[in-house]
């Protein structure tokens, strides 16, 4: 079986493919990888093979800090630290030039308090909260220390709290940079925590999962897995390589396809059959390039769109339509497959999470899951999207910032 560093590295981590997207955006390859990925991490759960998971906290924003390898001297920076001219920030007048508002507090605050913890090389992580972030809210006549700093609320028994309340930011850390300059650093997964000094002006969290604990899979868990897996192998076996191939070299295709399957995530809806989804989609994408065209004023700019249409419905032949189904059939097995892992691993950890809605608290699980290989080099995305993502789009669901 091929191991995770063979097929998902990611050189700098800002986006990670959900891995039911792999069908779609890595071909014949990427759907391999997928499902000997779920293989793989069936195996850590079931304590037949090693590995790591890290928990994906629902952080913002995402936080870049240590030491620039060109002067030594410390700083703080967003994504844009993997751009051609890298943005990195070493003064607050260097933030207040770039950004403002709540942002621009973190990352200040972050400026000010991370180097107590003696940070030598390049790490990453997510910002949880600053002080004013932290309440004492009952949840379900339960005391809890929480903070909220996105769509999921993380709930610590109060009594357990006591870092939190002290502290003055909170970070929770997952990735390590090593390399001579920004360009060429490339991501390994995980933290040493332990090599960081210690401050209680700091609330440092390592994403990594020491112990499964409850999670391990027991032996009918395991063969129910198994079972989707091995329906995995079979409708692999049954779609068209060169289908594939082709949805890989069409980029703009594959974005349309899992545009129109996020349009029933958001919804909070279950896909329809995989024949009626072929269907549906031709009519999406028509009905999407025919909206560009009555923007266009010109004759020439609705012919641009309508030339653009006419080259995607290219690719929906009577072969391909075909391999469609039992590829959106496929999809659908592997995220049931994830399901089940998520669902166990869900069972990890005293944090407790919860989102708020317009009609009170309602329980949820984690953001979801990154199983990562042993050198920590390669890295896959586990999320309940019909449960985060859709929390994440509904207007129902407040966020940290809501008032």
């Amino acid at each position: 079986m091929e191991k995770f560093s063979s097929f998902i590295t990611e050189q700098k981590n800002t986006h990670m493919t959900h891995i039911e997207d792999k069908v779609l955006y890595g071909g014949v390859n990427g759907t391999r990888e997928a499902i000997n990925a779920l293989r793989e991490l069936r195996d850590m759960l079931a304590g037949k093979s090693s590995g790591s998971l890290s928990v994906k906290w629902d952080g913002a924003p995402a936080i870049f800090c240590g030491k620039d390898p060109s002067d030594g001297e410390f700083f703080v920076a967003k994504k844009g630290i993997f751009a051609k001219n890298p943005k990195v920030y070493k003064t607050n007048s260097e933030i207040n030039k770039d950004m403002s508002g709540d942002l621009a507090t973190k990352m200040k605050e972050a400026l000010k308090y991370l180097p107590d913890l003696g940070i030598t090389g390049v790490i990453q992580g997510d910002f949880l909260f600053s002080k004013k972030d932290v309440k004492t809210q009952t949840i379900d006549g339960k005391r809890y220390t929480t903070f909220h700093p996105n769509t999921i609320i993380y709930a610590i028994p109060y009594e357990q709290a006591q870092e939190v309340r002290n502290a003055q930011i909170g970070i929770v850390w997952h990735t390590t940079y090593t390399g001579s300059d920004f360009a060429s650093m490339r991501a390994s997964y995980g933290v040493n925590i332990n090599a960081l000094n210690k401050s209680s002006k700091v609330w440092s969290k390592n994403a990594m999962i020491k112990s499964f604990g409850s999670a391990t899979l027991s032996s009918k868990e395991t063969s129910d897995v198994t079972a989707l897996l091995s329906k995995c192998g079979t409708l692999f076996n049954s779609i068209s390589g060169s289908t594939l191939r082709e949805l890989e070299s069409n980029q703009i295709l594959a974005q349309h396809i899992e545009q129109y399957n996020n349009t029933f995530v958001r919804a909070g809806s279950l896909l329809p059959p995989s024949a009626s989804h072929v269907n549906g989609l031709i009519k999406w994408i028509d009905k999407k390039y025919k909206g560009e065209m009555d923007k266009r004023k010109t004759d020439k700019g609705k012919k641009t769109q309508q030339d653009k249409l006419d080259l995607i419905m290219t690719f929906f032949s009577a072969s391909n339509k075909k391999s469609l189904i039992k590829m959106f059939d496929l999809q659908k097995t592997i995220v049931l497959a994830k399901l089940k892992l998520i669902n166990k691993l869900n069972s990890i950890g005293k944090t407790s999470t919860f989102v708020k809605t317009t009609k009170g608290y309602k329980v949820a699980g984690a953001e979801g899951f990154v199983a990562i290989d042993k050198l920590g080099n390669g890295a896959v995305k586990l999320v309940d999207r019909m449960e985060f993502s859709y929390n994440n789009f509904s207007s129902d669901v407040l966020k940290g910032w809501d008032k």
